[in-house]
């Protein structure tokens, strides 16, 4: 199995450590994780269908501080902005929440309805993401192999 690497470190995104390789995962990682915010931002489910809807109570409080009557995760907005991608490998990328009481807060959205897992929508864009980062690199080891 690949060796994991934490891409953060002391609060810093460090890139400069990784193999092309896992470059790779990180772009295709990124972009996974934008399709699964944008879709959770939409109040999308895990189906890609409209989300759960919310208590009556909590929908009437929501709406009072005017944040809309859908569970789009984005109450104060530090939970979907604490997901991030932590570790890649070769073939791999994982993606965590760092805070404490964001991962809670996520636990407990997760229990109510999935949400941070991938949709049929998700795995559509990633698998267009992965084919150009594999086209790309596949041009990049032909160019090296060019140059015996």
């Amino acid at each position: 199995m690949a060796k994991s690497v934490r891409i953060w470190q002391k609060k810093q995104l460090r890139l400069d450590l990784l193999t092309f390789r896992q470059r790779d995962m990180v772009k295709i990682g990124a972009a996974g994780l934008l399709a699964v915010k944008k879709r959770v931002s939409q109040a999308r489910g895990p189906t890609d269908a409209p989300a759960k809807p919310l208590t009556v109570p909590y929908a009437r409080y929501k709406s009072r501080m005017r944040k809309g009557r859908y569970r789009d995760l984005k109450f104060t907005g530090k939970m979907l902005g604490n997901v991030s991608l932590r570790t890649v490998s070769d073939n791999m990328a994982k993606a965590s929440l760092t805070s404490r009481k964001q991962r809670i807060k996520a636990f407990a959205n997760q229990k109510r309805e999935p949400w941070l897992l991938f949709s049929p929508a998700n795995r559509l864009a990633v698998m267009q993401i992965a084919r150009k980062v594999f086209a790309e690199a596949k041009a990049r080891m032909i160019r090296l192999g060019n140059i015996d």
